[in-house]
């Protein structure tokens, strides 16, 4: 039987989805979450993003969020709520500030670790800043960078920024609970969700624009893929075409290869200049075919490809029906994701149905209290929660990396593995700085940007050698994570038997774009794949367009999917001495993040509908152009308080008292005129003096700002979330640490070293860790088995 995290309690504070998901995968990963809520119970009880009649029910979208948990009625100050606190190894609260103080909790109970999850984190000038995830993706520069220039900018929706801030902060909170139930030290963990969504959204632009010397910006910073989301005969289709090969592809399958003569649209800056005629000429094949043969023809070619679901069509995917990834809420009536990995092949625990408010209310059984342990500002030591480890990071491109990254910034020693014939992908985007530096395949922002703290090693593993020294390797490491194709690793001979034999307590974490069974195993995925095939590219874009994509969360949102499932796997090697495959299937976590309007369709038959930048949650909710060029206020009501705050603060104009618009309900029936009228009202005002009086009212409100620009926000600077690194190749820049701060350190930086140049560590990994000697080494260079140079440049 896996044993899990069945040893760990935690005490779950939070609302909305960022604490509730974070509790969630503590929760599927078999620990005893207790859920405290407030005597008339968490208000997503009752919520339904349609606004289906729940007839006095808990919602499907509670219950999905609160599978396997236990509720109590109580507040954090309530003597049988401390009493659970005291044998808890976890809390995990989301209050307003003032409400609950995290560090001193995390100072009475010396040991326990408490997660503090906020908008703009607990510290720095914007702490006590009102906001929703809309203004949050607005001030990280996420909006500022998405959709056609003709239109306003548009944000990434489904609240992505919760669902990737959740995961995030699970990884976080378990490597700190695993380090206090070894050595004793409490933490408390300062989460922020707007560093969370610049990490997840903005794809490293603020470093982009460091390495291009910081030009002022021209026009419009939006923009959309090309080609992306096309229209079919009978539907949309989604494309990506990240590698010159994908392009060349993309034009055979449109049956246009003599545009490869064309030099122009072979670049994206090409396409985007000639957008109307690319689009005329890839629509004029696309609409001629149906979704299902498009999607036939171009897997064949291995062009990362996928239908543009929606809440209903996700569940006849033939690839999830095979795997089953659809299961029966454990309380019945509805379809939802399962857990967005396998440890050994299953879940680590069965599902047990959400709890009704209060039912364990003087039922949780007492825990003993830790024993003696230090608390975050009495710490001991100061060693990273995963010191020790070694992990030996065969993965490319964003989604891998992003997870080994949060490893190594973790503590752990991690070996990046590339091979100079076929280097890490995402290098080639450094291409745009070919001409202008030397070894411009280390200029990439992203591969900079993500994989920072590790060692960078070269093997050519279709050499003998190198698979015999990369085998070595993986006898040497704790954790083995590879994000190939099933079939190539395979093909390498490094399969999970192999693996295990080599040393029975390494780690193998697997992470195929869809899964290691089913039709779809073999085919290519990247992010925008997986947000065309969830349903979360489906309710992103303005109503009067299409379907657009979110432009990279589901990659990270895969790491920390991966990273969590590594952290479980390393307690379960803890609990029987044996290492475990965990498989880390990239689409199932996005499913996870898309479970709104999965839910929503499977338990009341409704499809939910792009809404532009509107939400259900929120009304009115948008952004509105101030006075001058791209000055656009982001504003977003959920509270019937911050309505009238909002009201005053126009001056109470007659169309604003109509009673109608006293409920959220009236004011979304009402939307086209409010929108009309706040376009009005802001078009000649300065946007800075109105963000500043309308959050001086309470009111969440936010400039759209540039992701460009994100190291200069006063709030970024303060809580120290960027850190200048030097890298021998392109200099000195900013660049983004993670998401949260451990009390433990205060002001001790994350990055320890920058990104690794092609090669740079062969010599020392492979005398340190291997005991190679000189000669040794200078065969394999010479034989080009390992290198620093990629082959053919």
């Amino acid at each position: 039987m896996t044993h899990g995290l069945r040893d760990l309690r935690v005490i779950d504070f939070s609302m909305e989805i960022a604490g509730p998901y974070t509790t969630k995968l503590f929760a599927d990963a078999g620990a005893d979450v207790v859920k405290v809520e407030p005597s008339g119970g968490d208000p997503m009880r009752t919520w339904s993003a349609s606004g289906a009649d729940l007839k006095q029910e808990d919602g499907a979208f509670f219950r999905f969020l609160h599978t396997s948990k236990r509720s109590v009625v109580g507040a954090p100050s309530d003597p049988e709520i401390l009493t659970l606190i005291e044998g808890a190894d976890l809390v995990v609260e989301s209050f307003a500030p003032g409400v609950i103080d995290g560090p001193a909790l995390a100072e009475r109970f010396p040991g326990l670790v408490v997660l503090s999850i906020s908008g703009y984190g607990r510290s720095g000038p914007y702490a006590s800043r009102p906001y929703t995830e809309f203004t949050i993706q607005a001030e990280c520069g996420s909006i500022a960078g998405r959709g056609l220039p003709s239109q306003p900018p548009i944000v990434a929706s489904g609240r992505i920024t919760e669902w990737v801030g959740g995961t995030f902060a699970a990884v976080a909170a378990l490597a700190a609970v695993q380090r206090a139930r070894r050595s004793g030290q409490g933490e408390h963990i300062d989460f922020a969700l707007l560093e969370v969504m610049n990490i997840a959204s903005t794809t490293y632009a603020d470093l982009m624009s460091s390495l291009a010397g910081r030009p002022e910006p021209k026009g419009p910073a939006r923009t959309v893929e090309i080609p992306s989301i096309e229209p079919t005969q009978d539907g949309w289709v989604g494309f990506n075409t990240n590698s010159r090969q994908q392009y060349t592809d993309f034009l055979v399958l449109i049956e246009r290869p003599d545009l490869l003569e064309d030099e122009e649209f072979g670049s994206i800056a090409g396409r985007w200049a000639r957008m109307d005629e690319w689009n005329e000429i890839v629509r004029a094949f696309t609409t001629q075919h149906t979704t299902e043969e498009i999607v036939k023809r171009a897997s064949l070619l291995r062009i990362p490809v996928a239908p543009v679901n929606h809440g209903k069509s996700v569940f006849d995917h033939p690839q999830f029906k095979e795997r089953g990834v659809f299961v029966e809420n454990p309380g019945g009536g509805f379809l939802q994701p399962r857990p967005s990995y396998l440890l050994n092949g299953a879940n680590v625990r069965p599902l047990e149905p959400a709890p009704k408010c209060g039912e364990h209310s003087g039922r949780i059984e007492a825990r003993a209290a830790r024993a003696a342990g230090t608390s975050p500002q009495n710490a001991r030591q100061t060693d990273l929660p995963l010191a020790g480890i070694r992990v030996l990071d065969a993965t490319a491109w964003w989604a891998g990396p992003s997870s080994t990254q949060m490893l190594s910034t973790l503590g752990a020693e991690v070996i990046h593995l590339e091979a100079i014939q076929r280097l890490d992908g995402m290098r080639m985007t450094g291409g745009m700085f070919a001409g202008a530096a030397d070894a411009w395949w280390e200029w990439s922002a992203i591969f900079l940007g993500a994989n920072t703290n590790k060692l960078g090693l070269t093997l050519d593993l279709n050499r003998s050698e190198g698979i015999e020294i990369a085998k070595q390797l993986i006898a040497q490491c704790d954790i083995f994570v590879e994000n190939f194709s099933p079939r190539v690793v395979e093909k390498f001979g490094l399969d999970w038997d192999t693996v295990h034999a080599l040393n029975p307590r390494t780690l193998m974490v697997r992470m195929p774009a869809f899964g290691l069974s089913g039709p779809w195993r073999d085919n290519v995925g990247f992010a925008q794949t997986m947000e065309q095939m969830t349903g979360l590219a489906w309710l992103t874009g303005h109503v009067d367009d299409q379907p657009r994509i979110q432009r990279g969360p589901c990659d990270p949102l895969a790491g920390m999917h991966a990273a969590y499932a590594s952290l479980v796997g390393l307690q379960e090697r803890e609990n029987t001495g044996e290492g475990v495959l965990l498989e880390c299937t990239m689409v199932e976590g996005a499913l996870n993040a898309a479970s709104e309007q999965l839910v929503e369709y499977s338990a009341y038959g409704n499809i939910l509908q792009r809404e532009g930048n509107r939400a259900p949650h929120a009304a009115p909710q948008g952004v509105y152009a101030c006075r001058g060029e791209e000055q656009w206020l982001a504003l977003s009501i959920v509270t019937d308080a911050q309505w009238l705050a909002l009201v005053e603060e126009l001056g109470n104009p007659e169309w604003a008292t109509a009673d109608v618009l006293a409920s959220r309900e009236g004011r979304r029936e009402a939307h086209d005129r409010l929108d009309d009228e706040l376009g009005r009202w802001s078009a000649d005002r300065d946007l800075e003096s109105t963000v500043d009086a309308l959050v001086a009212r309470g009111i969440p409100a936010a400039p759209v700002l540039l992701g460009t620009r994100a190291s200069f926000h006063p709030q970024m600077q303060a809580r120290g979330f960027f850190e200048e690194v030097t890298h021998p190749s392109v200099g000195t820049h900013p660049m983004t640490t993670v998401p949260f701060r451990f009390a433990s350190r205060g002001a001790d930086p994350w990055l320890r070293s920058p990104a690794p140049t092609l090669g740079e560590h062969n010599r020392e990994v492979l005398s340190r860790i291997l005991g190679l000697d000189d000669a040794a080494i200078d065969a394999l260079e010479a034989s080009e088995v390992i290198g620093t140079h990629p082959k053919g440049m």
